[in-house]
């Protein structure tokens, strides 16, 4: 059911973030449109539009408020962007070309993404993703027989020298070194421990 004007007035004039996503608003007179949760001086009632979108917002000539921003992210708090960036990465760490295709269409620029998701875990996506490969790469050289090669492979590495490029300098040592030196204190068994330098995010 569409917003009747009073609600949509109602809800910019109490910057309710309850509505960010299902409306914007331009202001006539200085020819910008916001968030309904825009903390903005509240415009008269007579100078405002409404628009269901950010693109129609645009198209009628209206340019984004540089204090609320609702051309980094239509619908999402910076939080819930950077638990998706999170989950996505999660899923998809060994799919670069699928990780991409699907960060690309949270709508928010590299730059933007990298400030929302180290202001909430303390370290960017690529940081993290490279944690995430990190972490796997060691688990699998301690815990199975598999080929270097062939982790490399299931990792999403092209090349072997590749994959052992990004081991040695996320952990200092070789993947073969790796599986020397802790085949020497365990032998290669299933196990649930996690390599202490593993980054946790919750």
């Amino acid at each position: 059911m569409p917003l009747s004007e009073e609600e949509m007035w109602k809800a910019l004039v109490d910057c309710s973030k309850d509505y960010d996503g299902k409306f914007y608003y331009a202001v006539r007179t200085v020819g910008v449109y916001c968030r309904p949760s825009c903390k903005s001086k509240t415009p008269l009632r007579k100078n405002v539009a409404y628009f269901e979108s950010q693109r129609a917002a645009e198209e009628s000539g209206y340019r984004p408020c540089k204090r609320c921003r609702p051309d980094l992210f239509e619908y999402a708090p910076a939080k819930e962007l950077a638990e998706q960036t999170k989950v996505l990465i999660d899923d998809y760490y060994k799919e670069k070309d699928r990780l991409t295709s699907e960060m690309n269409k949270l709508g928010v620029s590299a730059n933007h993404m990298a400030l929302i998701f180290k202001q909430q875990y303390g370290l960017t996506p690529s940081q993290y993703l490279n944690n995430t490969r990190g972490y796997y790469a060691m688990k699998m050289l301690a815990e199975t027989n598999l080929p270097i090669i062939d982790i490399a492979g299931e990792l999403g590495f092209d090349t072997l020298s590749s994959f052992y490029r990004f081991f040695k300098k996320q952990t200092g040592t070789t993947p073969r070194e790796f599986r020397n030196q802790r085949s020497k204190l365990h032998p290669i068994v299933a196990h649930s421990d996690s390599p202490k330098n593993r980054t946790t995010i919750k």
